[in-house]
């Protein structure tokens, strides 16, 4: 199957630059490029694109608006380009909400090896859209049950990549303020992470923080890895501790989620209730049957419900999950677990 993609980007530079990357793939056609939204629209209604790379910064009519009109009108896997400041974060994860199936950085053109890499993550995202399900906007979160907890002994463990933040997100909006502590690992550079966690506590009646390392895990707070680091959760005495390294990328990734669940079988094992959702390729499989063998509650995310069906899938296959749900019932099960098994109550 040939991806037919089109570019929209003010900068003629980019325009190029992303055009002769698609241009140079076999798999792929460019079917057109586009200065801002007016031309766009109409080369969505002539081309019928598999994929589009949006800009967010745009004159006349901003990428976000855009956005929000194609997902109305003709919904299409759709991959942001985005600044990494904390205002470009800002956007982009708005357009995640709005429905885009990913992100990358606007390269640095200067860069002869970031050019490079640049140009196979590019591709890689493309392949990913074009097999990617056009997330609906969800409308507003269930409620979930209350639980009767008050220990510091049980951990909720989530693990996540493409289309994964609004999957998180969707989790986090319903757990219970007094929910056992949270540790989240979701595939994202440095930077996003803070602005992430920050839009994530502004949503949830958990507190949510980005990990800085060393924090004792408490119940009522989600602990999320910052994009440049990997996290692990260690046992120091009666405690549960954050420590964040800055190793090599484990399955492909940093954060990864193997190294969380891992850290997790060595530090917490059957107290450990873990999801594995939405993402490409094969990060938290390994770790997520690792603690299945451990003894910890294990649910991945079913493949109806998941933008990509990359991670649980293969999860699935190596017999990792205990429970395979819609991501609108993971929560609710998770709560269901903790409240069967009684949760603890060591403080």
């Amino acid at each position: 199957m040939t991806i037919k993609v089109l570019v929209v980007d003010d900068s003629a530079l980019i325009r190029n630059l992303l055009g002769e990357i698609i241009r140079s793939e076999r798999d792929m056609e460019l079917v057109g490029t586009a200065p801002d939204a007016f031309v766009a629209k109409k080369l969505v209604n002539e081309r019928s694109p598999d994929v589009i790379t949006l800009d967010i910064e745009m004159p006349k009519v901003d990428g976000l608006r855009f956005l929000e009109v194609l997902m109305k009108a003709k919904p299409t896997p759709v991959i942001m380009i985005s600044t990494l400041t904390e205002q470009g974060a800002d956007a982009t994860l708005r357009a995640l909400e709005l429905g885009a199936i990913d992100y990358i950085a606007k390269p640095k053109l200067s860069v002869a090896q970031g050019i490079e890499e640049y140009r196979q993550l590019i591709v890689e995202k493309i392949r990913t859209a074009a097999m990617s399900k056009v997330r609906s906007v969800q409308s507003a979160p269930k409620s979930v049950s209350t639980l009767q907890y008050t220990g510091t002994e049980k951990i909720i463990a989530i693990g996540a990549s493409t289309g994964g933040t609004e999957a998180i997100k969707e989790i986090i909006e319903v757990l219970p303020a007094n929910a056992p502590a949270t540790v989240i690992t979701q595939h994202m550079p440095p930077g996003f992470t803070t602005t992430y966690a920050k839009r994530l506590d502004s949503l949830s009646r958990l507190r949510v923080v980005e990990a800085k390392g060393d924090e004792r895990l408490l119940p009522g707070n989600a602990y999320l890895a910052p994009g440049d680091r990997h996290m692990r959760i260690v046992r120091s005495g009666a405690d549960y501790r954050i420590k964040l390294d800055d190793g090599d990328r484990v399955s492909g990734h940093k954060p990864s989620v193997d190294v969380m669940f891992d850290s997790l079988v060595e530090s917490a094992g059957q107290n450990v209730v873990a999801t594995l959702l939405t993402g490409m390729g094969r990060d938290g499989a390994q770790g997520l049957l690792n603690l299945r063998k451990a003894g910890a509650h294990t649910i991945c995310q079913d493949e109806k419900s998941c933008v990509v069906f990359g991670m649980p899938k293969v999860a699935i296959n190596l017999g990792a999950a205990a429970q395979i749900l819609p991501l609108g019932e993971i929560a609710e099960a998770m709560i269901q677990y903790l409240q069967k098994v009684k949760a603890g109550s060591r403080l």
